[in-house]
């Protein structure tokens, strides 16, 4: 009897994908199809119900991830899992993205009100009308969930927007560093970016602030790789004659992923492509007339500002004089049963994230606070309904109409139309500065350092069918030195973007093959321009043969090769042993490919590769073998001597956790997918990983989630494909069914199954 009951605990939570079911609020009887591997593709007889319909099966597959990414930007995870996630609450309380998502859904448009609310009924049918136990998740933590609203989807887009905004971290990086290292040396460490363009000393306020304490009460940092590619070509650069459009988006691999395919189909509405749970939308896709890719912009929409303090701290300086903080007070409560009030201060700018040391309300010493400002702190955001639009938009015009309220995270919609015509525009709102480049933290009592608007919507980077043909975009620099307004000092690399450059070349005979090739590339740019500095320091050096076939090597990171292992071991090393000294304790913090500052030190400014705790003068070169001398010792020491043997799938894996059931014995092997993969941090297949000495420094746990691919030559043979599956059950077959065409390079071609080819139908009704 008892295994009976477990048995009906796990597999009775499974969703039920046949037969009839009830969805009240509809309009009329809604088919939900699903293909052989659990894709919905959804017919309805008006747009409301096929939103209806998707947010009735995010909520069958996805439940418990739904629930986890509420909890979070409401500030309540605490709740759920207990005093762990205290500090992550305190963080999110205190930014209050929950609270102008409310206010935002106060001034919803009503058509965009009305498709929202469809969707959150759907979402509540299924919770309303379920027959089994909840997910093995609620169940775990005991936990019933409340009714899905309207606010919980529009918080969604600001969870996204922080996920993909870090340029705060990066000014507050940088003002740690200062206190290390000279401007000069500053200035090394955050050079100008390399690389295609798409389209064409900190202020003495922070003496005294504890910055370490502050980094230690926050949250961790974003992990690198957060970006995508997208490449788009016009008709006469292909075979088919009409234009192909991929996109990859690059975010966090977790079990569940976060993509979630879907097909949705009404009177005036048919679009396919990939959504997310908790948002009633497309995100990235084709409706039958346009196709659509996302890249993050990277804009700086964030700073840090000094507020020095008046009246006896309850008040700070402005331009007019001392104004009292805003203030308010969040109870914070946890599953332990502890509970406790914040005190969240906001100025002018933006909330007080100091107060988020857990010793003080306020940094020691200097009479000052850091607030933030942050363009998604904002009560008039529109993002979510973009997405809408872009459903059912049709022309270039259109598409400029559509993402005219789209506010954060910036993003570069690159896209294309059935007819022919191919472009990118850059939406989200990007503030003007008085003064500054928002590169560190600034004072904030003058308002010389103030916003003083944004980019107008009609001057933001856009291109519509350029000559060249083609658009490429891989989160490098977007415009040129012309440009008239800053959009970031911060621009990514351009690695990526110049590979796919490269492999365009001139040709005018691409097809949807060639895309997919790649997609799936794994040359390295980083090794193909630092292997030689490798070869040529440590050519004498063993293991005997190594060297020498790295000379040869042509620096694809292949999964079963000695070589990229071998490069990726030794380029991380040499990190540790230019500018480890330097840093110190901040090494770990700045640590990463950081092709650019390593390109520059090894070619112009030579002064970091000495040892400052040695009396001698170390040269790059001396460094160079230093670095490969201590990374053959510890591969050999860890994969044994005949290099030969060695495999960099071995050391290089991707593993997608499950953020709660990680923590849970057993339960976090049953819950974790893995597999191996070659690439790395700047291959177009990108696959980054942290470095480091521990036995997971090339565990990859960052790639492209989604991948897609559109030809409108023939649209229906499409190409979408995630990370994992549609499930987020580990028990059903659909879990991570699409992991092993996700690691291979290959795709679904998500069209609507033909009758003979449906695998289940449920069918929704009033």
């Amino acid at each position: 009897m008892a295994a009976g009951a477990v048995g009906w605990l796990a597999f009775g939570s499974l969703p039920r994908t046949n037969g009839e079911a009830r969805l009240p609020g509809l309009g009329g009887a809604v088919e939900v199809v699903r293909d052989g591997y659990g894709v919905p593709h959804i017919r309805a007889t008006s747009p409301a119900d096929a939103y209806a319909a998707l947010g009735y099966v995010h909520a069958q597959d996805r439940l418990y991830q739904m629930e986890a990414s509420r909890r979070l930007v409401q500030g309540r995870l605490a709740e759920l899992v207990g005093d762990a996630a205290l500090p992550t609450d305190r963080f999110m309380r205190t930014l209050g993205l929950y609270r102008h998502a409310a206010t935002a859904a106060e001034g919803l448009a009503p058509d965009d009100r009305a498709l929202l609310e469809a969707y959150v009924r759907g979402v509540n049918a299924f919770l309303d009308g379920r027959r089994g136990p909840l997910p093995i998740e609620f169940q775990l933590l005991w936990h019933e969930p409340e009714p899905w609203t309207v606010v919980d989807s529009l918080a969604f887009t600001r969870l996204m927007a922080l996920d993909l905004g870090s340029n705060w971290r990066t000014e507050l990086l940088r003002a740690r560093l200062a206190r290390r290292v000279t401007p000069e040396q500053l200035a090394d460490l955050f050079p100008e970016a390399s690389g295609p363009t798409t389209l064409a000393a900190v202020d003495r306020g922070l003496a005294g602030l504890d910055l370490e304490a502050l980094e230690r009460a926050l949250p961790p940092s974003p992990p690198p790789g957060l970006g995508s590619n997208v490449w788009v070509v016009a008709g006469e650069r292909t075979r088919g004659g009409l234009p192909l459009l991929a996109n990859d988006p690059h975010l966090g691999l977790s079990a569940p992923g976060i993509w979630y395919l879907a097909s949705l189909e009404a009177p005036g509405l048919d679009v396919i492509g990939g959504t997310m749970p908790s948002m009633p939308i497309v995100v990235a896709g084709r409706n039958a007339d346009l196709a659509w890719g996302l890249t993050n912009t990277g804009p700086d929409t964030q700073d840090l500002f000094i507020e020095k303090l008046a009246d006896g701290g309850e008040a700070y300086m402005a331009p007019g004089g001392p104004r009292r903080f805003e203030v308010r007070e969040e109870v914070i409560r946890s599953r332990s049963g502890r509970e406790e009030t914040l005190q969240v201060r906001e100025t002018r700018h933006g909330p007080v994230l100091s107060d988020l040391i857990a010793d003080g309300p306020t940094l020691s010493g200097p009479g000052a606070v850091l607030a933030l400002a942050w363009t998604a702190l904002a009560d008039d955001d529109r993002t979510l309904a973009a997405g809408f639009r872009l459903a059912t938009t049709t022309t270039p015009e259109e598409v400029d109409a559509a993402v005219t309220g789209f506010l954060s995270p910036q993003q570069n919609v690159t896209w294309a139309t059935a007819n022919g015509r191919i472009g990118l525009v850059a939406p989200g709102r990007v503030p003007i500065r008085r003064s500054g480049d928002g590169t560190v933290p600034v004072p904030g009592a003058e308002g010389s350092h103030d916003w003083t608007g944004w980019i107008p919507f009609a001057e933001l980077p856009r291109a519509v069918d350029p000559p060249a043909g083609q658009i490429v975009n891989a989160n490098n620099r977007l415009v040129g030195p012309d440009y008239p307004y800053l959009i970031t000092r911060d621009w990514d690399p351009g690695l990526r973007a110049g590979r796919i450059e490269a492999m365009l070349g001139s040709r005018r005979d691409l097809d949807a093959d060639a895309f997919a090739a790649m997609q799936a590339d794994i040359v390295s740019p980083l090794a193909q321009m630092f292997a030689p500095v490798l070869t040529d320091a440590a050519r004498a050096m063993g293991p005997p043969g190594l060297v020498e076939a790295i000379a040869a090597w042509d620096g694809t990171m292949a999964g079963d090769r000695p070589e990229p292992l071998a490069f990726a071991a030794w380029y991380d090393a040499l990190g540790a042993a230019i500018y480890a000294d330097e840093l110190g304790p901040l090494f770990e913090a700045y640590r990463g490919l950081r092709p650019d500052f390593m390109r520059r030190v090894l070619t112009e400014r030579s002064l970091w590769c000495d040892d400052v705790a040695t009396p001698d003068t170390e040269s790059c070169a001396d460094r160079v073998r230093l670095a490969w001398e201590r990374a053959s010792e510890r591969l050999t020491a860890s994969e044994g001597a005949d290099w030969r043997s060695w495999r960099w799938d071995r050391r290089h894996r991707t593993v997608m956790r499950h953020r709660l059931m990680e923590q849970v014995p057993l339960l976090g092997d049953l819950f974790r997918i893995e597999v191996p993969t070659g690439g790395d941090g700047s291959t177009v297949d990108v696959a980054p990983y942290p470095g480091g000495d521990g036995t997971d420094a090339f565990v990859n746990g960052m790639g492209p989630s989604y991948r897609m691919i559109v030809d409108w030559s023939d649209p229906p043979s499409s190409r979408f494909v995630a990370a994992t599956g549609q499930s987020g059950h580990p028990l059903s077959p659909h879990w991570a069914d699409q992991t092993a065409l996700w690691a291979q390079g290959r795709y679904l071609p998500m069209r609507r199954p033909r009758p003979d080819e449906a695998t289940e139908m449920l069918r929704l009704k009033p």
